[in-house]
């Protein structure tokens, strides 16, 4: 009987393995966390499923993500890179399960920690590090750097802080106009959340009724201000007032995926805006210029590091419900390592772009004109 029980038990380990899917409850007390609503009757799905090859993909991509910000921020320290440089890690669960719940020909805009973004949507490691290092493979050719980086449906990247939001809501303005049944998500941070424009852009969204996801990803510090000395109220889900809202946990990439899943939803569906807030956290500083621990403890890091780390967190259900092993997930960690290693030295020796090249892309379609240059009498022509 002994023999046969062990039987089965590795026949269903291994079927699990294969591809059956996973069936989870979220928002539960275990997480300590549950799914605050706003003007919402009901919130997102809280038996969810997860397959073996999501999980999968969902740890390589987020292990991408937090092995390229590393190497971001060697490169930094050797002054290969240089200029604003904004850090993703910690945060990957965001972006993950936003991109699970929409489709690629959907649209998003972001603030300026975007290389994360910039990959989900497309870009590749090697033309985010080269664009990091200033040179002629980047994805923006090497004129855009941290903070400028775009690719189709992606339109960055933005430096001033919460002028992205707008643009956003133009976007999804584009989508309604056109009648094309897709939407835009539009991204800012705790810090920016008390900006005006913002207001602004919650009444005509609301008044237009536009296919646009206002996603607060709070991270709990706007730059080096944590969000109780800097908002009166820090339900940022609530923020909208007329705008239905949602607040989840944002270190959790399954809670993020249908939260998002229902927003977008809620889009499509022609109700108009809604508003979500990731509970979220950064373990670098606002910048490289900032060590990240003068206003925060580094025992208050690490805490969340060991308890809500979202590649950890993903990595112990993948484990623990034998839906891979721990060789499988060895494997992808080598494999990301070395697209990383291949990445930054593509970065560090494709050649900067010549100065020739300055004034170029300007125009959508002009034809070439000579621009001024460097200085007065230098011309430069404009190619399109």
């Amino acid at each position: 009987f002994g023999k046969m029980l062990t039987s089965i038990t590795n026949v269903l380990r291994a079927c699990v393995q294969k591809n059956v899917s996973l069936h989870l409850s979220l928002f539960s007390l275990q997480h300590g966390r549950k799914c605050d609503l706003h003007k919402l009757e009901e919130g997102p799905a809280t038996q969810v499923v997860m397959t073996r090859d999501e999980g999968l993909q969902y740890y390589r991509v987020m292990q991408t993500m937090r092995r390229m910000e590393l190497k971001a921020d060697q490169l930094y320290k050797q002054k290969i890179i240089r200029g604003f440089c904004h850090l993703y890690d910690g945060q990957e669960a965001c972006a993950v399960g936003i991109e699970a719940s929409i489709n690629l020909t959907d649209h998003l805009i972001t603030a300026y920690r975007a290389h994360g973004y910039t990959y989900t949507r497309g870009g590749t490691v090697k033309e985010i590090m080269a664009e990091l290092t200033g040179r002629r493979g980047g994805i923006a050719k090497g004129k855009g750097g941290s903070m400028h980086m775009y690719c189709k449906h992606f339109y960055g990247g933005n430096g001033i802080v919460g002028a992205q939001v707008p643009l956003g809501a133009g976007v999804a303005l584009a989508c309604k106009y056109q009648g094309n049944n897709e939407l835009c998500v539009c991204l800012y941070g705790d810090g920016a959340a008390n900006q005006g424009q913002i207001f602004e852009t919650y009444n005509m969204a609301a008044l237009w009724k536009l296919p646009v996801i206002f996603i607060c990803e709070n991270n709990r510090y706007g730059m080096g201000t944590s969000v109780e000395r800097a908002a009166a109220s820090t339900d940022y889900y609530k923020r909208g007032e007329f705008i239905p809202g949602l607040r989840v946990d944002g270190m959790d990439v399954l809670c993020v995926r249908e939260a998002a899943r229902f927003a977008a939803d809620h889009c499509r569906s022609g109700k108009g805006p809604i508003l979500m807030e990731l509970q979220t956290y950064r373990y670098h500083g606002h910048s490289m210029s900032d060590p990240g621990v003068s206003y925060r403890t580094r025992e208050e890091i690490q805490e969340v590091r060991s308890k809500s780390d979202p590649i950890s967190m993903l990595k112990d259900r993948l484990l623990s419900n034998n839906m891979a092993s721990v060789e499988e997930l060895k494997e992808i960690d080598v494999e990301v390592r070395k697209e990383i290693e291949d990445a930054a030295q593509y970065a560090t020796t494709d050649p900067e772009p010549p100065l020739e090249e300055l004034c170029n892309h300007i125009f959508s379609n002009n034809p070439p004109l000579e621009v001024r240059g460097t200085n007065p009498w230098a011309k430069l022509k404009s190619v399109s």
